[in-house]
């Protein structure tokens, strides 16, 4: 990437803790690109789940519903959106980690230091040179320009990890996979696309279960929302785990968001729709929707259990999900055939990706005041 600006730098907090990071730099002047965008201050969004639990897949519907396209560059980058993956804060190369003996997930192998002074620096409309950890090499290369924009999605092991990176998030999303599901979908994923043996992958599961637990999953204890996806109720003793029960799990004290709800806001509903509107094949499909605690917090649970055939059929059930802050009618149903054939796209999975989306859009539009755009009205 070719590194073009107009700032005048310095060294960033945090850029002594590793010589891979000691060109990493904060801009000491606010962005010109502020004036030119038109940004107050950038919205700052953090999306944590462990590898295989699908930030990909969600950040595509997200980009979507912005209606903006991102660079396929290692810094996605487009005219509203950029997306930083904390991947690059590692404080040590592959071989580095190897001889230190920690792994990527062990808080001690990332410099939350730097990470918090850049995140910071950009909320506050100020370009950074940031470290690039190369997912090819194992290696990190030199760092590379990353200006201000509207929104800055920040994703990946521990966005919501360190306190000083957490103060700088208007919002925060955690994807959380079941134990059952993660294994059966990298299993699949490693085997049939990477080539790897059966045993090395449940052996590569059951290394990473002590860092994951420790440093990784205590994350979603605070976040505004957490996706949770899990196996089926609907099939007794299933050993496939294709179909899942997804659950989207809302604060309901966040300060920047008001969660959905199904049909009575406060209730507790469970809802098996009309099999002549909604086109489902074995098991079919249940919605559920209620009050609940997690972690000993308030939340409105948000509950899809199985799948459906028809993807133009969901505006059926969209007529019955409210707050889900939809420009026009039939746009989640619209998202959802944007992207057919991504993963999840006819269950559960899919349909609450769409939603939080939705949310970071309504975040969006709170925390600056300006409403977004959309086509397809």
């Amino acid at each position: 990437m070719v590194n073009v600006s107009t700032d005048t730098w310095v060294k960033a907090p945090g850029a002594d803790k590793s010589s891979h990071h000691a060109n990493a730099k904060i801009a000491s002047n606010v962005s010109e690109v502020l004036a030119k965008k038109g940004i107050e201050r950038p919205v700052i969004i953090g999306v944590a789940a462990d590898s295989g639990c699908g930030k990909s897949t969600f950040l595509r519907r997200v980009t979507g519903i912005f209606g903006t396209e991102v660079s396929k560059t290692h810094t996605p980058v487009g005219n509203f959106i950029s997306v930083i993956c904390l991947d690059d804060y590692h404080l040590h190369d592959r071989m580095g980690r190897r001889e230190a003996r920690v792994t990527a997930l062990d808080g001690a192998a990332n410099n939350f230091e730097l990470m918090a002074s850049q995140i910071q620096a950009l909320r506050e409309g100020k370009s950074i040179m940031k470290p690039v950890y190369n997912h090819e090499t194992g290696e990190i290369d030199e760092c590379e320009l990353v200006e201000p924009n509207h929104i800055v999605v920040i994703e990946g092991l521990h966005p919501m990890y360190d306190t000083r990176v957490k103060k700088s998030l208007d919002f925060s999303v955690y994807l959380d996979l079941a134990d059952e599901v993660k294994i059966a979908w990298k299993i699949q994923r490693d085997m049939a696309e990477r080539g790897h043996s059966l045993e090395n992958i449940l052996a590569s599961i059951e290394s990473r279960k002590p860092d994951f637990a420790q440093f990784v999953d205590p994350q979603k204890r605070d976040c505004d929302v957490v996706m949770e996806i899990l196996p089926t109720r609907l099939i007794p003793d299933d050993d496939e785990k294709k179909v899942l029960r997804v659950r989207l799990l809302q604060d309901e004290n966040s300060e920047n968001f008001d969660p959905i709800f199904l049909y009575d806001e406060g209730s507790t509903i469970d809802w098996v729709p009309c099999g002549r509107k909604l086109t489902c094949s074995y098991p079919g499909i249940k919605f559920h929707y209620g009050p609940d605690t997690y972690y000993d917090k308030e939340v409105a649970v948000f509950e899809v259990d199985g799948g459906f055939e028809k993807l133009d059929e969901m505006v059926y059930v969209e007529t019955h999900i409210e707050r889900a802050g939809t420009k026009f009618f039939g746009e989640i149903t619209q998202s959802l055939l944007r992207n057919p054939t991504a993963p999840g796209s006819k269950n559960g999975t899919g349909l609450i990706q769409v939603i939080m989306a939705m949310m970071m859009r309504s975040v969006y539009e709170k925390v600056t005041g300006k409403p977004v755009a959309v086509s397809g009205n």
